[in-house]
């Protein structure tokens, strides 16, 4: 090879070099990922478990014609309060008027041949004693008064029973409480069997009756509290409920539960609680669905963690935890019940460390982090254990 040549290969290599060692030096460093953690501390944590149940009067009063025909009237403000006592619906009574004066001839009648016999009786009996008449005349005479007297009770008793299906014609309110929409209208004909039409439902509101169910497992750890805690069985035991309505809010009355029921349904393994709630503002009403939040155990020095904070993988739970000198590092926990948005972390964590919150997307274990410790947030005290 020429000398030339040779020269002008090494003045490129040297140049290629120096042109790499350029470009290296003008890469700049990677910085940490930012992300958002949150600081681990202990705490007492109340287990609430909630219900979803449905809403009842304290007395609902089904109103039904007790006698058939057409409703001709009605004299209530759907949707009203109603007293005991007052006139809700008439049905014709005509028909019913008619009966009950045939049945007061009846009773007419009956009374004239009663006072016929009570005579024939009393012109006998002298006759029989002087032996004018023969005793078999007395003692017909006397079984023919004595029939007349019972004939006379029949027949009250069937004017009795006419006058109270007379009455069956105005229908009126058994019990105070708001009346619904009627089922009904005038002209109608109601009161026939075997199906008759429910006219209308009379609720009691001042205290209003919540249903729900509670699974066998629910019951059992419940049961299993109150024993441990030297309290009642849970039916006798007067736990606090908090009643949660459909906006989110939470009832300002707590309740109490009134019965649970004495076996569990071997259909749904379900057992049916009742629980009354106090409502003198008239807010909760018939029907509707609430949720029924119950108090049980307290977590000492428990830990709770925003859910979004927990990676789930085919049935394992992970977290990122930054240790003093901001490294990330990927540590799997155990989880207990969810406590409104946060989680319950039994195992796996301690107070005081630094979970990762948001930016989960740019960590990865091991690596380096620019952590910003988040403003702590506040449990609604919730959780989704009840029935969905």
């Amino acid at each position: 090879m020429r000398p030339k040549t040779v020269c002008l290969l090494a003045c490129l290599s040297l140049s290629m070099i120096a042109c790499g060692e350029k470009e290296t030096a003008q890469v700049p460093a990677i910085p940490p990922p930012a992300v958002t953690v949150i600081e681990t501390k202990a705490q007492d944590i109340p287990i609430y478990t909630e219900f979803v149940g449905e809403t009842h009067g304290l007395k609902d009063i089904a109103i039904r014609a007790r006698v058939e025909g057409f409703l001709e009237g009605i004299h209530f403000q759907e949707g009203g309060p109603v007293k005991e006592g007052d006139l809700l619906y008439t049905l014709e009574s005509q028909p019913f008027k008619e009966k009950v004066a045939a049945q007061r001839s009846a009773v007419a009648e009956q009374k004239t041949f009663l006072a016929k016999a009570k005579g024939d009786l009393d012109r006998i009996r002298p006759l029989a004693e002087i032996n004018a008449v023969s005793q078999s005349d007395l003692d017909e005479a006397v079984a023919a008064y004595e029939a007349r007297i019972s004939s006379v009770e029949a027949a009250k008793a069937n004017l009795r029973a006419a006058q109270i299906q007379l009455g069956y014609t105005r229908i009126q309110s058994p019990i105070d409480g708001i009346i619904g929409k009627t089922q009904a209208k005038v002209g109608d004909f109601v009161g026939r069997d075997p199906n008759p039409v429910i006219l209308n439902t009379v609720s009691q509101v001042e205290t209003i009756l919540v249903t729900f169910f509670i699974t066998e497992n629910q019951y059992l750890e419940v049961a299993r509290y109150l024993s441990e805690s030297g309290k009642k069985s849970v039916g006798e035991e007067k736990l606090s409920l908090e009643l949660l309505l459909v906006d989110g809010s939470v009832y300002k009355h707590s309740g109490k539960i009134d019965f649970v029921n004495r076996e569990v349904d071997t259909t749904t393994g379900a057992m049916l609680v009742q629980a009354s709630f106090p409502n003198p503002e008239g807010l909760l009403r018939p029907g509707q669905f609430t949720k029924v939040r119950v108090k049980g155990r307290v977590v000492k020095d428990g830990i709770l963690i925003p859910q979004r904070c927990v990676m789930e993988v085919q049935g394992l739970f992970n977290v990122y935890v930054v240790d003093g000198d901001d490294t990330a590092h990927n540590r799997e926990i155990s989880v207990g019940p969810k406590i409104g948005s946060d989680w319950l972390i039994p195992e796996g964590l301690k107070p005081g460390e630094r979970v990762i919150y948001e930016g989960l997307q740019k960590v990865k274990d091991g690596a380096k982090v620019k952590p910003t410790v988040a403003a702590p947030t506040n449990s609604n005290g919730s959780n989704d254990q009840g029935e969905k």
